[in-house]
């Protein structure tokens, strides 16, 4: 394990902690308490990853999180002293893809141990409709311009579309692909602190089979639906839709902060009158007056679909399980699944 983590204080951990290198369970915010003295130390980038580190590191992890609490995980920039503090760990858990300065920041750490959860299962194109395509019979396939997903620059000079190239980074949404990323994500803990790999096995094949069980929930919840097609507020949901059948369409592109241009609004408007839409989804870490305009132009409901990008006090559940539960009786209803 790291042995620099020793020597270092309480005092100057719960600084670093006030800085925004949050720590995230009981066990790890004891361990932090205590100075770290054997655990191995992970640093992940944001609360999916966070999650897969603790469930399968278990009492032999230290998980710190680069992305607080309630921030936007794509705005994300990393600080000098988190920085700083990667060179500290044992190891690093990321979505290459998702958040530039992540990947910039692990890329030029000296960490030994950096697992990219982008290359343990097959990313995917997706863009502001994303699900079952060709077989969403209504001709708005080839009618969508989708004039939004141009190139987009935000206040950092980062290039979202750019940013993206590689695929779809949101592959936590879909069950069996996360499972497959915590498969990987095992694999890695077992090789990089074999002294624990009995218990990284076991807490990794606990947790790939509580992810069929939610991916078996999401199939017979959604078995029986009046609608296959859901509005979002950004294209969060592709590889969910993909996974059971459904075609998100999303007001903002990949990236949340993306603004829809005036024909896509009006090509929504049509689709939910056309496809029986109920529904528009917005999300709890980004704004929703978009979403909330478009439902009130169009005479639509509003309700949360929850990317799972972090845990918040307005998050409805306590963790990714509860959250993902709570999404899928959203769909339930905006689907008029029976």
């Amino acid at each position: 394990m790291n042995v620099r983590r020793r020597h270092i204080s309480t005092v100057a951990l719960t600084a670093v902690a006030a800085l925004g290198f949050g720590t995230l369970t009981a066990c790890s915010s004891d361990s932090a308490a205590a100075g770290d003295t054997g655990t191995f130390d992970v640093v992940a980038s944001f609360y999916p990853m966070a999650f897969l580190a603790e469930r399968i590191g278990g009492e032999h992890v230290h998980v710190t999180s680069l992305t607080q609490p309630g921030q936007e995980p794509h705005d994300l920039e990393i600080s000098a002293r988190q920085t700083a503090q990667l060179e500290e760990a044992d190891a690093a858990l990321y979505l290459k893809g998702l958040q530039p300065s992540v990947d910039e920041a692990i890329g030029q750490s000296p960490i030994a141990t950096k697992i990219d959860a982008a290359e343990l299962t097959a990313l995917e194109e997706h863009g502001t409709e994303a699900g079952h395509g060709e077989e969403h019979g209504d001709g708005h396939e080839d009618e969508h311009g989708h004039e939004d997903e141009q190139a987009h620059e935000d206040e950092h000079g980062h290039d979202h579309d750019h940013d993206h190239e590689g695929g779809d980074p949101h592959i936590w949404l879909d069950p069996v692909k996360y499972a497959e990323v915590a498969e990987g994500v095992g694999k890695a803990f077992q090789k990089a602190d074999p002294d624990h790999a009995a218990d990284y096995r076991k807490n990794t094949a606990t947790l790939v089979k509580d992810l069929e069980a939610l991916d078996e929930k999401f199939r017979t919840g959604l078995a029986n639906r009046t609608t296959d097609v859901f509005v979002t507020s950004h294209a969060a949901f592709g590889y969910l839709a993909e996974r059971y059948g459904l075609t998100e369409e999303a007001i903002s592109g990949l990236d949340p902060d993306t603004e829809p241009s005036g024909a896509r609004v009006k090509e929504l408007q049509k689709i939910a009158k056309d496809d029986g839409v109920t529904t528009v989804f917005y999300e709890t870490l980004v704004s929703d007056k978009t979403a909330k305009t478009l439902a009130g132009d169009t005479g639509l409901k509003t309700d949360v679909l929850d990317p799972v990008e972090g845990i918040t006090d307005h998050s409805r559940g306590e963790d990714y399980f509860q959250v993902m539960e709570a999404n899928l009786t959203a769909l339930r209803t905006a689907l008029g699944a029976r």
